[in-house]
C-alpha cells in the first residue's frame, strides 16, 4: 500500500516538473468553469469468428468549478458526476459502467505567502442502485448491494491550504471528521458493510486527510487533471490509508469534440480488500458552460 501511494506521489511531482502553471493574480468575485461531455460506444458483429458481443454504451459527465475570491478570503468549489449504462445483446440486465457524484468544498484564509487556515468538506456517493450478478440454473439474477447514499461518504475539518492557483493546491487536514452513511437494509454482521456495524446507518472516524488537485496542459489541447485524496483513521488501523486518486486526459479536436480518459483506483479496505479501477475511454461531445 505504502508503495502504491508512493507511486501515485511520484507520478503527480513528474507531471509537476513538465509543466509549471504560469500563476496570475485573480481578480475579487466568481471565476465559473463547466463541462458537459457525452461518450457512446457501440460494437456490432456478424459472421465474426473471432468472437464477440453486440453492445451498445454510453456515459454522461460533469465537471464543474466555481470558485470565489475576495481579498484574502478563497473559496474553491467542484462539481464531479458521471453515470454510464451498457447493454449487451445476451444479458438480460442493463449495468451500469460508471456512477458517481462527488462535491469537493475549500475555504482558505491566507495565513503568509501561499498558505492558508483552511476548511474543507468532501462529500461522495452514487446516483443508481448497485447489483451483485449472478447465475441460478442458468438464469441470470441481480441483488441489490448499493444505493443512492448508501454508501455516502463526508469529509469535514479544518487545516492548512498551500495553494498556488486554482490548478495547483494542496490541503492538509490533520483533524477531519469522516462519516460512512449506508442504508441499514443492507447492512450484514461483523461491520461487513463498508465498515458499518450491522442494524446502524453510519459510522464515524477520525482521521488525518490530504487532498491535492494538479490541472495543466502537456501541450496545447491536452490537458491532464490530477486529484489525490489520502485518509487514516486514528480510531481503527491508522497504518491501512485510504487512497483515492483520478486522473483525467482531454485532447481537445474542436470546441464540441474531444477525445476522454478516465482513470480512477480506489483503496479502501472497509469497501473491498484490494484496489478498485476504474477506466472510460472514448470520444466525447462537449458543451461548456
Amino acid at each position: 500500500m505504502r508503495k502504491y501511494i508512493t507511486l501515485v506521489l511520484a507520478i503527480l511531482a513528474v507531471t509537476y516538473g513538465f509543466a509549471q502553471d504560469k500563476v496570475e493574480e485573480k481578480k475579487d468575485g466568481w471565476v465559473k468553469n463547466g463541462n458537459f461531455s457525452f461518450l457512446l460506444n457501440q460494437s456490432t458483429f456478424s459472421n465474426w469468428q473471432a468472437g464477440g458481443e453486440n453492445n451498445l454504451s454510453g456515459n454522461l459527465g460533469v465537471n464543474y468549478d466555481f470558485n470565489y475570491k475576495k481579498g484574502d478570503l478563497n473559496w474553491d468549489n467542484k462539481v464531479i458526476a458521471s453515470y454510464g449504462l451498457v447493454k449487451t445483446k445476451t444479458s438480460a440486465f442493463t449495468q451500469k459502467t460508471d456512477d458517481r457524484m462527488e462535491f469537493n468544498s475549500l475555504i482558505g484564509k491566507k495565513a503568509t505567502g501561499n498558505w492558508f487556515y483552511s476548511g474543507i468538506l468532501n462529500f461522495k456517493t452514487q446516483f443508481t442502485k448497485g447489483y451483485n450478478y449472478s447465475k441460478v440454473a442458468g438464469v441470470e439474477t441481480r441483488t441489490a448491494y448499493t444505493n443512492f447514499f448508501s454508501p455516502a461518504y463526508l469529509n469535514v475539518g479544518p487545516g492548512m491550504l498551500w495553494k498556488k492557483s486554482d490548478n495547483l493546491k494542496v490541503n492538509i487536514s490533520p483533524a477531519s471528521s469522516k462519516f460512512i452513511f449506508v442504508d441499514k437494509a443492507f447492512t450484514l454482521p461483523n461491520a461487513a458493510y463498508f465498515g458499518v456495524d450491522e442494524g446502524k446507518s453510519f459510522r464515524y472516524e477520525l482521521g488525518f486527510y490530504t487532498s491535492a488537485y494538479y490541472k495543466f496542459n502537456i501541450i496545447e489541447n491536452v490537458s491532464v487533471e490530477n486529484i489525490l485524496n489520502l485518509y487514516s483513521n486514528y480510531l481503527e488501523d491508522p497504518q491501512n490509508v485510504d487512497l483515492d486518486y483520478q486522473l483525467n486526459i482531454v485532447l481537445k479536436v474542436n470546441k464540441y469534440l474531444s477525445t476522454n480518459i478516465a482513470f480512477q483506483t480506489i483503496y479502501d479496505d472497509n469497501a473491498f480488500a484490494g484496489f478498485q479501477t476504474r477506466q472510460v475511454f472514448g470520444l466525447a461531445a462537449n458543451i461548456k458552460f
